[in-house]
């Protein structure tokens, strides 16, 4: 599948941490941080958006790998920006080192991997789960 993804493609969001993003409010955990599950999702939205308008009508990208360190909790009301860069495109598959911070410093990083589908065929095909 030919794409039009700029190598070391940067994707960028700035958030600020609010309660539904807690550790509390997600279950994994009792305290009231910014959880992993949230960052994780941050991490995934950044990169995908980050590439999504170089992509054909009709394709997207899915998440298929992420390693991620979570490594400092940030407070309900601190601003977190997250910074994704494409490191490198194989065929489907694009590969990204992503950066978390607050007002701080560093609280985490990954190496994701998304692949690309037809959206149309990766919903029929999935679906089909539900019938077999």
């Amino acid at each position: 599948m030919e794409t039009k993804i700029p190598r070391a493609q940067v994707g960028e969001k700035r958030i600020i941490v609010q309660e539904k993003d807690t550790a509390k409010v997600f279950n994994s955990g009792l305290v009231e941080v910014f959880a992993t599950p949230a960052m994780i999702a941050l991490m995934e939205e950044v990169a995908h958006n980050s590439i999504q308008g170089f992509l054909p009508n009709g394709i997207t990208s899915v998440g298929s790998l992420i390693n991620v360190k979570h490594i400092k909790a940030t407070p309900v009301g601190m601003e977190v920006y997250c910074k994704s860069i494409v490191t490198s495109i194989e065929g489907r598959k694009i590969r990204f080192l992503i950066e978390a911070f607050d007002e701080r410093g560093q609280i985490g990083e990954a190496f994701h991997e998304r692949v690309l589908v037809n959206a149309k065929e990766f919903l029929e095909k999935t679906n089909k789960k539900a019938q077999e």
